[in-house]
């Protein structure tokens, strides 16, 4: 007789982490990365598409944004039927979508957002517009439980210059006592032999990441696969200092390891699995 498999409850399933980002034709970013670093985790990406995008690895050459309605019916669907533990959003290209994406999530408040404040391509295309920047900080922060912001993102959120990481560290402090909730500002835009992260929390405390800047021509897509990680991390239960440091480690393993790799002209894929 065959034996009769025993089917699995919802807390032996992997754990899954909602992304909300854009479509990357490339796959080296949004999306496409998104899933990739969590499943590389051990995790399940289940997803709701801002905007598809036409990009490879020298850029983004056409793009359109998905109408918020649609995008609010993924969302719902996917929270509906599965059990997702954490969410992230990465591109979003108007204030309507980050209004839709605010108004389906009010609905489960119990689980962490991770936001990578995506307002432009590495390579020159701007997607959201000084309207969607005060809607993401109106609407969309006080939701969150970190926000993931890079040099030029800090100062685009905050209005003040951030050109050193003394500038960073403002900037964090600043941007997280105003929005009551944790601000990583990454330093990948810095100087110098080492890459400083500097993560501020809501209640005053700061703490420095430091690692050595790792020279490769695949940096495609870093910050959506350092704040899948983090999403990821913190779904696990961990908190918020080390759900950072365990990320940050993901990605500095994987720059390392495909430091040599050639995909071509532009910039290769930060993570490409395995």
């Amino acid at each position: 007789m065959a034996n009769k498999r025993r089917l699995r409850s919802a807390a032996e399933l992997p754990l899954c982490v909602l992304t909300i980002a854009g479509s990357d034709s490339g796959a080296g970013a949004g999306l496409q990365a998104d899933a990739r670093t969590i499943q590389a985790l051990g995790g399940y990406a289940v997803m709701a598409v801002t905007a598809v995008t036409a990009q490879a690895l020298r850029g983004v050459t056409k793009w359109k944004p998905m109408p918020s309605g649609l995008l609010a019916a993924q969302i719902r669907a996917v929270m509906a039927d599965f059990p997702v533990a954490s969410i992230k959003t990465g591109l979003i290209p108007n204030p309507a979508s980050v209004k839709a994406i605010a108004r389906e999530l009010r609905g489960f408040p119990r689980r962490h957002l991770v936001i990578d404040p995506v307002i432009g391509a590495t390579s020159g295309t701007r997607f959201l517009s000084s309207a969607g920047l005060r809607a993401l900080r109106r609407d969309l922060f006080p939701l969150a439980s970190l926000v993931t912001p890079n040099w030029p993102e800090a100062e685009a959120l905050s209005g003040r210059k951030v050109r050193t990481e003394a500038d960073a560290a403002a900037a964090a402090r600043q941007l997280a006592a105003d929005s009551g909730c944790a601000f990583l500002v990454k330093g990948g835009h810095g100087q110098g032999p080492r890459c400083r992260d500097c993560l501020a929390t809501a209640d005053g405390r700061m703490r420095w990441f430091d690692s050595p800047r790792i020279a490769t021509p695949n940096t495609h897509g870093t910050g959506c696969v350092l704040s899948a990680a983090i999403a990821f991390e913190l779904a696990c239960g961990k908190e918020m200092e080390t759900a950072v440091a365990g990320a940050r480690q993901f990605l500095i393993r994987s720059l390392g390891r495909d430091r040599y790799r050639r995909w071509g002209q532009g910039a290769g894929p930060a993570f490409a699995g395995g």
